[in-house]
């Protein structure tokens, strides 16, 4: 039986960003839960999380992006196990957003709106580390 005691699922991603004529922040829609999160996932065997987190955003969002400030790293137990998850705050450089069985729907959305939006509290602090950073 696995449990939060055991060596912890690794995952990363980002606070996505881009400017328009306002910050806004890119929340992506998983069915398989129903809810609204940032884009993040579970690193490859060997992956480092930056590598993971880059990774991720490119396949939840279809963006291309540039890592920034590091946020907050998030602990919690999923599905019985343990999870640790690396975030970075990171700009959009250009891309297309194509739904997937993984993610259906992408919104950019000011950062109040992403925050009251997404679906689990621990993720709204990564919001407020977001615009602490961005100063």
């Amino acid at each position: 039986m696995t449990g939060p005691a055991e060596t912890p699922v690794l995952a990363a991603g980002c606070v996505l960003w881009r400017m328009r004529e306002r910050v806004e922040i890119a929340l992506v829609h998983r069915p398989k839960y129903d809810d609204w999160s940032l884009p993040k996932g579970k690193l490859k065997r060997g992956e480092s999380p930056r590598a993971g987190a880059v990774r991720e955003v490119l396949e939840e969002t279809g963006m291309r992006c540039v890592l920034g400030a590091v946020l907050p790293t998030a602990r919690y137990v999923a599905e019985g196990r343990a999870k640790e998850v690396h975030y970075w705050a990171a700009e959009a450089l250009g891309g297309s957003f194509e739904p997937s069985r993984e993610v259906d729907r992408l919104l950019w959305l000011p950062p109040a709106e992403a925050r009251a939006r997404l679906s689990h509290d621990r993720d709204r602090p990564l919001v407020d580390a977001f615009l602490a950073a961005l100063g």
